[in-house]
């Protein structure tokens, strides 16, 4: 018997300040192909990374109750700047009585979990602010090093598209080059749209730095809380998704294509006018 009041056959409900989250939403669909997902991004209020705590707390509880409307099961914040801002506030908040994973949790137990003695973390400044990825690791392993470091240039580099070439290779190389960095064995990709230039992160720090990155740990977290709260999807019923902005450009159209590596459907809905 499942401890939350709702339908096992429910749609999941995903969240990020814009489309990065559609990473994290393609691990989640991927991992788990019988479930259905709505997927909100907030591209009207983006980014999120240079808004208030105030204002980021404001949305992420605004698309909270706007996916519970739709009858979610269970919430992704797919975003680590709502994450780190918000996710105590939602966890507080009477009316979401569902599940909610996040984006920073998962990351962190998998550093964790392999024991890493000395992290780099890159973000967006919002991120950063926070402190929340610090506090989090020290909470759990107290000697474990911890450097951090906002990259502000990283979402629009990655967001107009220019990645995996010499512009991007460079501002990559820039904000890595940094002392602080030098002999980390891990380095954590604190926000959705860094697993797009992954690769490029990889060449740049050498093969002997684990790069890591929420989307696949996110997904597997959702998975064990689907499981252990009893509301997987078993019916036969089909597959639906439906990904929704609060502003669509064609630009956005095109760039969701290459976060979700495949074609999809963006609707506009701007739930800011009710």
């Amino acid at each position: 018997m499942t401890s939350f009041d709702v339908q096992a056959n429910g749609p999941i409900g995903i969240f990020d300040s814009g489309i990065g989250g559609l990473t994290v939403a393609k691990s989640i669909t991927d991992l788990l192909p019988n479930e259905s997902i709505i997927y909100f991004g907030d591209t009207k209020h983006l980014p999120y990374g240079e808004k208030s705590d105030v204002a980021i707390k404001h949305y992420t509880h605004k698309i909270c109750h706007f996916l519970l409307a739709q009858g979610c099961k269970c919430i992704v914040v797919a975003c680590n700047t709502a994450a780190t801002a918000a996710y105590d506030s939602v966890m507080n908040d009477d009316l979401i009585k569902v599940p909610v994973v996040d984006v920073v949790n998962p990351l962190v137990d998998e550093v964790i979990n392999q024991d890493f003695e000395k992290v780099g973390i890159i973000a967006t400044r919002a991120t950063i602010r926070s402190d929340k990825y610090r506090q989090k690791l020290l909470s759990k392993k107290s000697n474990i090093e911890v450097h951090q470091m906002a990259t502000p240039l990283l979402v629009p580099m990655i967001e107009e598209g220019f990645y995996q070439n010499n512009i991007s290779k460079e501002i990559i190389h820039k904000y890595l080059d940094n002392a602080a960095f030098k002999d980390i064995e891990a380095l954590l990709l604190a926000c959705t749209h860094y697993p797009l230039i992954k690769d490029e992160i990889q060449s740049i720090v050498g093969n002997e730095i684990s790069v890591l990155d929420s989307t696949l740990v996110a997904a597997s977290r959702l998975k064990e809380v689907l499981v252990e709260n009893n509301i997987e999807n078993n019916t036969d019923q089909a597959v639906k998704h439906k990904f929704l902005v609060s502003d669509l450009t064609d630009s956005f159209k095109q760039t969701a294509a290459h976060f979700y590596q495949g074609e999809i459907d963006l609707e506009w809905n701007d739930i800011w006018k009710s």
